[in-house]
């Protein structure tokens, strides 16, 4: 592995994430890591993989970094980019992203190439918990959503739980992480919303029937999603009728990362039915299903 220039603590909040079996409070730091490799998977998505630093490597599921996007010739863009972890690949030294080029920024990102060293802060914000050691947990995921819970799986089969996963895209030629998700032992649903595909019927009538199936039959006791505001809704009411508890991880635009700015405050309903107002990036941005007004 090439040698990773020096990271430096950040003075302010600590970030939490749990663990299996306890949690633990973890400093974030500023590191200057490597590209190793950088690849088109579409033609909207692209796999970034670098070389990172121990810290780095301690970053759990659910968890994010703050990437610095560099100047261009045209283009100078001012914050940096929060981009949930793909993969964390400790014996090589490595943390995987995989992302949609959307805008300036990730543009700029895209045509980074193996051997620029990418500024990135974290790892930041509090990851999914599997502390309650659930026997089985069901994944759906919807578009950029499949990025954030690929990890999850395989956390939850190095802990013995069972997974299941339901990953939904407008097309099969966007649908990503399936080999890595059954790698990490999840049984794999897909489902498009192209008539004509194969796949499953995405409609979410239809993915609530598959829900339910695989709820009852394997005896899931946590849901997790991300990346669509209807599957989310769905998955909250299926969770009440059923019992089954819920995370959910959301994406917003930041400007920190560090709690400090309160540019990404959205709404949540607390326990006692009231509206109040959480910041993304610290108290999340994985939050309770239940208490999750939309995606």
């Amino acid at each position: 592995m090439r040698e990773i220039g020096g990271t430096r603590n950040i003075s302010g909040p600590f970030q939490h994430a749990p663990d299996s079996d306890s949690e633990c409070l973890k400093p974030i730091a500023e590191m200057i890591c490597p590209v190793f490799d950088h690849q088109w998977l579409n033609d909207d998505y692209k796999h970034l993989v670098v070389e990172a630093p121990v810290r780095a490597l301690a970053a759990q599921p659910g968890q994010f970094f703050h990437l610095l996007c560099r100047e261009s010739d045209d283009v100078a863009p001012y914050l940096r980019r929060p981009m949930s972890v793909y993969r964390i690949d400790r014996d090589q030294g490595r943390i995987e992203f995989l992302y949609k080029v959307v805008g300036e920024g990730t543009r700029i990102l895209a045509e980074l190439k193996p051997g620029d060293g990418l500024n990135a802060v974290g790892p930041l914000g509090r990851g999914f918990d599997l502390s309650s050691k659930p026997e089985h947990i069901l994944l759906l995921a919807r578009g950029v959503g499949l990025a954030t819970l690929a990890p999850l799986a395989e956390a939850a089969r190095e802990r013995g739980i069972g997974v299941d996963a339901i990953l939904s895209a407008r097309s099969s030629d966007v649908l990503m992480s399936v080999d890595y998700l059954r790698q990490s032992s999840a049984i794999v649903t897909t489902v498009t919303d192209d008539p004509d595909d194969t796949h499953g019927d995405s409609g979410v009538d239809k993915v609530e029937e598959m829900v339910r199936h695989i709820a009852k039959e394997k005896g899931t006791g946590l849901f997790a999603t991300c990346g669509s505001n209807r599957l989310l809704q769905m998955l909250r009411k299926v969770g009440v009728e059923l019992g089954i508890s819920g995370q959910v991880a959301l994406e917003q635009q930041m400007g920190c990362g560090l709690g400090m700015c309160y540019c990404c405050v959205r709404p949540f309903q607390n326990t006692v039915g009231e509206i109040d107002y959480r910041r993304v990036c610290i108290d999340g941005p994985v939050f309770d299903l239940q208490e999750t007004v939309s995606w």
